[in-house]
């Protein structure tokens, strides 16, 4: 039978907050006044971390909560929060007894928006529920709605993946040039930091051109000789589909299917 917390006057009860990041990193905080190690994860004092009332329902509408603390601990910071080490990171809060280390997990769910101020964050938490809220029924489009090297599209990630050295970055245009690679075929790309100060960062290609590749997350200065694993990418066109990667029996599009301007369409001289 699993404890019951606060079931008595006083009890050595703390919260529990741990946050495992896209990267791999797991971070564990507890609002007791001293570290905590339980579950397998050292959870570090941070008293200035303060959740909200947690509320869950048996109700499809997403479950509220939402978390805000100190931009003091070493482990999180304002950098780290703009530079994306926490966007979609998932969340697990909970209650434990400082004492015997017993906890129970009350909430997961995963990092929604993050706002800074005056050396303050407030994150959102978004449950589970929060799935349900998007619509699975596709829509009509000219482009292509399949991920590329994703269901529907049925090419093959590996083929079109490589890791590449870095062999500049250009702080000033923000272009990150590579070795022995043609920066064009990465145009809406991702790209995945495999070491250096950037390391387990992902990011998507915004331009490509012979200067490098500009990302769509902000970037410290990286040395030249790191790592990165790049996939080339697609603008989801009929006309790339096929002449490029001859895919266009997979096509998940209708790019023939007329606007909401044909009503208002009439015969030009040609």
């Amino acid at each position: 039978m699993s404890r019951v917390f606060l079931a008595t006057a006083l009890e050595g009860v703390a919260t529990f907050w741990r946050v495992h990041r896209r990267d791999g990193v797991t971070l564990g905080f507890t609002s007791h006044d001293r570290d905590l190690t339980f579950g397998g994860v050292l959870h570090r004092a941070a008293p200035g971390m303060i959740p909200s009332a947690i509320r869950t329902s048996r109700h499809l509408a997403d479950d509220s909560a939402e978390v805000e603390g100190a931009l003091a601990h070493d482990s999180i910071g304002e950098i780290d929060l703009a530079m994306g080490r926490y966007d979609h990171a998932a969340i697990a809060i909970g209650a434990v007894d400082w004492e015997t280390l017993e906890h129970v997990e009350l909430f997961s769910g995963t990092l929604g928006a993050v706002h800074a101020a005056d050396g303050r964050f407030t994150a959102e938490l978004r449950s589970a529920k929060a799935a349900l809220e998007r619509d699975p029924v596709p829509r009509t489009s000219p482009l292509c709605r399949a991920l590329f090297c994703g269901p529907g599209c049925t090419l093959s990630a590996a083929r079109y993946t490589v890791t590449a050295l870095l062999v500049a970055h250009d702080g000033g245009s923000g272009r990150f040039r590579f070795a022995g690679i043609d920066h064009h075929a990465f145009n809406h790309g991702e790209l995945h930091w495999l070491d250096g100060p950037m390391a387990g960062l992902r990011a998507r290609v915004i331009d490509a051109a012979d200067e490098g590749l500009v990302l769509d997350v902000p970037a410290n200065p990286v040395p030249a000789g790191v790592r990165a694993r790049l996939r080339e990418g697609c603008d989801h066109t009929l006309a790339t589909c096929g002449a490029r990667f001859a895919n266009a029996v997979n096509f998940q599009g209708e790019p023939f299917l007329p606007g909401n301007d044909l009503l208002s369409r009439y015969p030009t001289a040609s």
